[in-house]
């Protein structure tokens, strides 16, 4: 049994690690660090309550740490944890910055830790389906991929931190690692990375708009955009082939299960509903068809049951330190790109 520890109990650690840590057999939820409060041990009984990772820190039997800190603490509490001999789980963004994000790399590397990044969104569903239509060639090959995340979040929440100035706040850094990374997942990197970052609500005081193109030498543009507002959301995946179009509209299932508190059990976790599933259309001959499109079982569980395999010595970790390195190489490139206004190589070196 490998005793873990959660650094934050905001929506982060609340909804979308303590309880899968809770779900994950092998792993015990020992301890969390909540400020002030007592929700985490209203919902967590079992384990203690600390106020700063120190106290973390100084139970012993704690062996795997979780991030789930404003953005801008990720390295510094990532850093302390490593120092003191633990495995580390990171919320994305892994940093704030590639140098920090090397930084941790180093330093995990050097006391031989598990380290990695918490991008969930790879055991999606929709994500996990799109997997299987590309490797199928189902729609030929692939000239135009877009994924969006869209929000109805016209006006500005005052008590948000990610709506505040820092490093790492905004809604690029909230969601360009989740479309960024699925892109670097199903076709690697790009030749080109063109980005126009803004802001769009009046008053906002953090970019909350987002548009990236990752132009492939193959003709292919992964086309990733993002804003909060869209009162009518764009699909959440549309992908043009040379032989049809994959459309889906709706978002995984388990993040507003999650965030309703529902604990992550049973054998129809993650199952999406049919009305839900995306829409295949195909040509050929002449003759268009249609088709729905069931969706794969989505399961974050699936992320700590990995990183339980890693620190075991049985697998890889769920997100490698070279994927977390190049994917931050690649934000830091789109931001760039954006203050440049202009489409910029790619050419990430480990």
């Amino acid at each position: 049994m490998i005793d873990v520890g959660v650094v934050g109990f905001g929506l982060g650690g609340r909804a979308f690690h303590a309880p899968i840590i809770h779900a994950v057999p092998g792993l015990r939820l020992a301890a969390i660090v909540e400020r002030s409060g007592s929700s985490a041990h209203e919902i967590y009984p079992d384990a203690k309550i600390v106020r700063d990772i120190e106290e973390l820190l100084a139970i012993k039997s704690i062996s795997l740490i979780a991030i789930a800190t404003p953005n801008e603490t990720h390295f510094p509490f990532a850093k302390r944890c490593l120092e003191a001999g633990r495995h580390v789980v990171v919320d994305k963004p892994f940093t704030s910055t590639l140098a920090e994000a090397r930084e941790l790399v180093q330093l995990a590397r050097k006391h031989d830790r598990v380290l990695t990044v918490y991008q969930d969104r790879r055991f999606d569903g929709d994500f996990r389906t799109v997997q299987e239509l590309l490797a199928k060639g189902s729609l030929g090959k692939i000239v135009r991929f877009e994924s969006v995340f869209d929000r109805c979040r016209p006006q500005i929440r005052a008590n948000s931190w990610k709506e505040k100035p820092a490093p790492g706040s905004g809604v690029f850094f909230d969601l360009g690692p989740h479309l960024v990374d699925q892109a670097l997942q199903l076709f690697g990197p790009p030749e080109h990375v063109l980005a126009d970052i803004r802001i769009e609500r009046e008053g906002s005081l953090t970019e909350d708009a987002f548009d990236l193109t990752l132009r492939y030498k193959n003709g292919l543009r992964a086309i990733l955009m993002a804003s909060m507002l869209a009162p009518d959301p764009r699909p959440h995946y549309r992908i043009q082939g040379t032989r049809g179009v994959y459309v889906k509209h709706t978002l995984d299932p388990q993040e507003a299960l999650l965030r309703g508190d529902h604990p992550a059990m049973g054998d129809d976790w993650g199952v999406e509903l049919e009305k839900d599933w995306g829409t295949m259309t195909l040509w050929s001959d002449g003759e268009l068809t249609h088709a729905k499109v069931p969706t794969l079982r989505g399961d974050y569980r699936d992320f700590y049951a990995q990183v339980r395999e890693a620190i075991e010595g049985h697998a890889t970790p769920p997100v490698t330190p070279e994927e977390a390195l190049r994917l931050m190489y690649t934000l830091e490139l789109c931001v760039d790109s954006s203050r440049k206004r202009a489409p910029l190589p790619w050419a990430f070196s480990a």
